[in-house]
């Protein structure tokens, strides 16, 4: 509220407390940000000697190119092929069978509903035998579409819940305006119901690319070769019976989640959105 009296408006004490909280907070997130990072530019002798907190004498690149020019750069090509191909799969599926939850009134569709949903309460590791078997003899062991599968298969039930709550808050009125207009269930899905449901598409997607890109579990068990190996397994070569290269491993922490942290920056609002259940607004 303005201030109405005579003379110059009184000044607002500062909040102590607020300002000492904000400094703690920032310590406790920048610290580790910066353990991280620095650590990445320095070799692995000079932070064996000199610390985890102490600058580095000597500035180096040498951790980076090291991982691209190993086999940590096809890891990464490779987890990113299985990260696009589990989003395609996902956005294929996911939004034409919501749209089907949420405007069919028949009883199957309430069934498809439910079976997805019970998929919420199989973990991947109670089904990762007869998993196992499925994709051995389909002969997609040891291939990458092995492990895209059985991870897209997991990301459909809460995708499915996701974008069908934000599906179910486009207002009836308007599906009935473009009924009257006699557009077509097709037409009605691409012209009304995909442009307001941005908030759940970007929430499916960045949900289904971080499950993919974080996977763990598939690709070892699925998989055996260093031509179909991904970056969470790759990590594990930084590990030796002499040690751990902590900088080496650092530095391919920090590309591997370059990748996230970007689609994260293009797609916050809308999954912030999607994630409040405003997402069909």
């Amino acid at each position: 509220m303005p201030w109405r009296g005579g003379g110059a408006a009184p000044r607002r004490r500062p909040n102590v407390l607020a300002g000492f909280g904000s400094l703690v907070w920032l310590v406790l997130v920048g610290l580790p940000l910066y353990v991280l990072l620095i650590a990445t530019f320095r070799t692995r002798a000079d932070y064996s000697t000199e610390g985890p907190l102490k600058p580095p004498a000597h500035w180096t690149l040498r951790n980076y190119l090291t991982d691209l020019s190993t086999g940590f750069g096809q890891d990464f090509l490779n987890t990113l092929t299985v990260t696009v191909g589990v989003v395609a799969i996902v956005l294929l599926v996911v939004p034409p069978l919501a749209y089907a939850i949420v405007r069919a009134r028949g009883r199957a569709t309430g069934w498809v509903f439910r079976l997805f949903l019970l998929g919420l309460a199989i973990p991947a590791q109670a089904v990762i035998v007869p998993m196992f078997y499925v994709i051995s003899k389909t002969g997609l062991y040891d291939h990458l579409i092995g492990v895209i599968l059985p991870t897209a298969a997991f990301c459909l039930p809460v995708c499915t819940l996701v974008l069908t709550g934000a599906m179910r808050d486009i207002s009836p009125e308007l599906y009935e305006a473009m009924a009257m207009d006699g557009a077509s269930p097709a037409r009605v899905f691409r012209q009304l119901v995909l442009p307001l449901s941005k908030g759940g598409l970007s929430s499916i997607t960045v949900f289904a690319a971080l499950q993919a890109w974080n996977g763990f579990l598939f690709p070892l068990i699925l998989t055996q070769s260093d031509s179909t190996k991904v970056i969470t397994l790759g990590l594990y070569e930084f590990q030796t019976e002499h040690g751990v290269d902590v900088p080496g491993l650092l530095s391919a922490v920090v590309l591997s989640v370059l990748p996230v942290f970007v689609v994260y920056l293009f797609a916050r609002r809308a999954l912030v959105q999607g994630l409040t259940g405003v997402g069909g607004k």
